[in-house]
Parts: C-alpha cells; structure tokens; sequence
C-alpha cells in the first residue's frame, strides 16, 4: 500500500479512493490481534467484577460534545416521511436520497447545511452514558467505536476504540484510583504515581501554568526551540498545551505510568472546578511511556454551566475558524429535570493500551483495517 504521507496534496475523499495491491489484507498480526482480544475480556471481567453494568449507547446521535479542539463527523441525511408514532421525520429505507448538491469538502467532510438535517457519529459516549446515569444507573461501563475527524497519525485512526465508564459516588480521588486499579490488573503494569497538573509542569518548563500569561508560555518555547504554529499571542491554553505536549508530555509514564490530575481551570473540559487560588479542574489523565491513554473528570452536574462551556468553545471554534456545533443537546435536557449524582467518568483508548501492551509504535499495527483500508 501507498503511505498517505507520500500523497500530501490528496484529501481524504481522495485516499479513501486509492487502491493498492494487497491493501484488502489487515495490518495487525493475527497475534496482536488475539492479544487484543484478551485485553478486551480482562477489561470486561475488570467491571463486571466490581458490579458495573455493560451498556450499548447510540453511536450516532443528534448531540455531539462541543470541544474546541475535537471535531465529530457529521452525517448529513434527508427526511422523507413522517414517523406515525412520534411525528418525526425520518430517512425512507426503501428508497435513495435525493441529490440535494451537497459534496465533500477538500477536507474530506460533509459541510453543515441548514436546509439539510444534520447527525453526528460520536467522539465519544459521554454523552449519552451520562443521560442513563440521570435516569438511574450507579456503575456502567462502555467499549464502543468513536470518530474524530482529521486524526490520522501513528496514535490516531478517524475510527477508534473507547473504553468508557462511570459511576455514581465518586469523586476525584476514587475514580483516580479506579484508573490505577485497571492499569494494574487489566494491563499488567505498576500502579501508577499520581502527580498535579501545576508540579510537572513547572518542574519542565519553569513557568507556573495557572498564572504564566501567553507571552511567557510562547518565550519558554521559544528558548527550547519548541516549533510553533500560528498561535495568536493572547492564547494562553494553545501555548500551554504546545509546551505540555512538546516539554512534559514525552517524560511522562516512565518507567512507572503516572495520573496528572488537577489541571487549570480553562482546561476542564467537563469536570468540576475547585475555586481557590489558583482555582483548579478536577480533572486527571494517564500517561504511559509518554503517550496519554486516558482522560478523566469529577463530572459537572449544573446544566447552566455546561451549556456555558459549550458556548465558550464555540466562541473559540470560529475564532479558529471551524464550524460551530449545536448547544443544546438530551443531556442538558435531562439535567434540567433530575439532579444529576455525584459522579467520576473516564475514557481510555482502548488501541493504544494494546500499543502499550504489545510494544507496537502504530496503531495501525493493533486494528485490522486502518482508514486508508476500510
């Protein structure tokens, strides 16, 4: 097969059209993929054997989480006829979709159009897990296909594996340690050392990341010779990330992996945030031989203040020049009506994980059939 990296001006449509001799064969070893198949019962055994539920959510949805950086694939579709139980529109099964002109961007993706009705496959189950837990669940778990568009690399495939949970009661501290307790029995390595957010990050650039303004940040970089893209000055979070990914991100998970946890504030995602000075996130992520595995929160439960982040985001969304996604979503809904638990989530890449176990350096040698062969 042709690499993608040898077709630089080829957009995703089409790659997707490219065919090469011996690219219907997968490209993960049958033993690797065995190995998969072992992790894949270990974690299950994990939950099931600590009373969580196994439970299958939508993937797609017409709710998508707004995240600055992560972008859903949309899936356009036209209605045409109305459904006599509940009066909505829904796609006819028997005949085709008519020509709307819609077309693939260069990009490779359907842009949003408002005369045509828009869904989105998943970037992640949070969403809807976090509705069955408003209607009552205490501890469920998820393995489930995700999609994220324009992540291909030697950690990212468009389609991927999560590993997703929840559980009711929880906060920072237990879903921290459920964390390590999975690294430990289901990948077979050392509990992890836990450390904040605000330690590893001074110890490597210097700069304290709750106070350091983007001038500060971008000079750091500067000195280290980190390549920067183009950053506007005032962007405090892009150059904070830049920094982690480039100055802290490769120490990290070695020999021993390690939970970073209480991040800043404007990096919560959809965690709590603990005001103090300096106010701080609640949230934690995993890190093994320098590759983030996991991503976790003490979960929000205001309505108000979810809907508020999303808002911000897409403020930041167009400011980056990408499309906005919709607000108001079932979850915010359901949060309006019940009071949402206390309650710890996290998502691990369940691919990666593999990567770790097996010694692979592609997720391509872990999945049978990457992108540019499905």
């Amino acid at each position: 097969m042709t690499p993608l990296a040898e077709h630089p001006a080829a957009s995703i449509a089409d790659t997707m059209k490219l065919r090469c001799k011996g690219d219907w064969r997968p490209t993960a070893r049958f033993e690797v993929l065995r190995r998969r198949a072992e992790l894949l019962r270990a974690a299950r055994d994990f939950f099931i054997g600590r009373g969580f539920l196994e439970v299958e959510t939508p993937l797609l949805s017409a709710d998508t989480i707004v995240d600055r950086h992560i972008d859903p694939l949309p899936v356009p579709f036209q209605p045409e006829r109305t459904s006599r139980a509940t009066g909505a529109p829904v796609v006819s099964g028997g005949e085709p979709l008519k020509d709307t002109g819609a077309r693939l961007s260069p990009e490779g993706y359907m842009p949003h159009r408002d005369d045509l009705p828009c869904m989105w496959l998943q970037t992640s189950p949070e969403f809807a897990m976090k509705r069955l837990v408003a209607a009552g669940a205490q501890a469920i778990f998820q393995i489930c296909k995700a999609f994220r568009r324009q992540e291909r690399g030697p950690l990212h495939n468009p389609e991927f594996t999560l590993l997703e949970w929840y559980r009711v009661g929880d906060n920072l501290e237990k879903g921290m340690k459920l964390l390590g307790d999975l690294v430990e029995q289901v990948a077979g390595l050392p509990y992890p050392e836990f450390v904040t957010y605000q330690e590893i990050f001074r110890f490597y650039t210097g700069l304290d990341p709750h106070y350091a303004s983007a001038p500060e940040l971008a000079t750091v970089a500067d000195l280290h010779g980190v390549p920067a893209p183009e950053i506007p000055f005032d962007d405090a979070d892009s150059w904070r990330d830049l920094l982690f990914c480039e100055l802290v991100q490769p120490h990290l998970g070695w020999p021993r992996p390690v939970i970073v946890y209480n991040y800043p504030a404007s990096q919560a995602g959809l965690a709590c945030v603990v005001e103090g000075e300096p106010p701080f996130a609640e949230r934690f992520e995993l890190f093994i031989r320098g590759i983030e595995l996991a991503n976790g929160y003490h979960e929000v439960t205001d309505p108000n203040e979810i809907r508020r982040r999303a808002c911000h985001n897409n403020t930041w969304r167009v400011r980056d020049k990408k499309q906005p996604l919709p607000v108001d979503s079932r979850l915010i809904d359901a949060l309006t009506e019940v009071s949402f638990p206390e309650c710890c989530g996290c998502a691990l890449g369940f691919d990666r994980l593999v990567m770790i176990a097996v010694g692979a350096q592609s997720i391509e040698e872990v999945i049978a059939f990457p992108f540019e062969r499905a």
